[in-house]
């Protein structure tokens, strides 16, 4: 299965990436092991209901893929990715709920399977991690016991080895007006594959 015309995506999208001022992390590290952090994982853990949007490429040597994104995460089972092109046309639509998982193409074509990410991967040839991605992108390490905090008990970075090959992933900026604050734009690598983020707002239901 290929889509190759999800590859129409413009790199005109691609200038939300770089145009954005970026809100630099505080240097130093903080510890992992203080109330700080702890009480930090607790708030993010309670949010359930919530939705974000932005800028989304994925940069390797062979190809550049540039998409505004959406995610509306109803609860931790339950959540829903848009890549969308620089005209608004869906390009490809994830859909994951507690016994169903569902991509859809930009076709319309719905594929079924309780393996998003290589599904993904057979459409698109992209490597999402998306196990984990639910994690990072509120700022959470997910299952790794590896990663960083800022000097603000933020997330620094994440480095996660899964079926030999390490994802890292390094936070770039926070909106700290919001409670908890939450990531304003981060960066994944995987060997040559990148996947950068960038987030515009974000919207929490109590």
């Amino acid at each position: 299965m290929k889509m190759s015309s999800f590859f129409r995506l413009l790199p005109l999208s691609g200038v939300l990436l770089t145009a954005c001022t970026i809100t630099q992390p505080p240097t130093g590290t903080g510890s992992a092991d203080t109330p700080q952090w702890h009480a930090r994982e607790q708030q993010l853990a309670k949010l359930e209901n919530y939705q974000t949007r932005g800028s989304f490429a994925y940069l390797t040597n062979e190809k550049k893929v540039y998409a505004r994104f959406f995610w509306q995460q109803y609860s931790p089972d339950n959540y829903k990715l848009l890549l969308l092109n620089p005209l608004g046309t869906t390009e490809l639509e994830l859909f994951v709920k507690p016994n169903m998982i569902q991509v859809t193409d930009n076709n319309g074509k719905k594929y079924l399977s309780d393996e998003p990410e290589s599904l993904i991967y057979q459409l698109t040839n992209m490597s999402i991690p998306l196990d984990n991605l639910k994690s990072w992108i509120i700022g959470l390490p997910g299952n790794t016991k590896d990663f960083q905090l800022d000097a603000n008990y933020l997330l620094k970075s994440v480095s996660d080895k899964k079926n030999g090959e390490v994802w890292r992933v390094n936070y770039q900026g926070y909106d700290t007006s919001s409670t908890p604050a939450l990531p304003t734009r981060l960066e994944l690598t995987q060997g040559k594959n990148r996947i950068k983020l960038k987030m515009d707002n974000w919207t929490i239901q109590q």
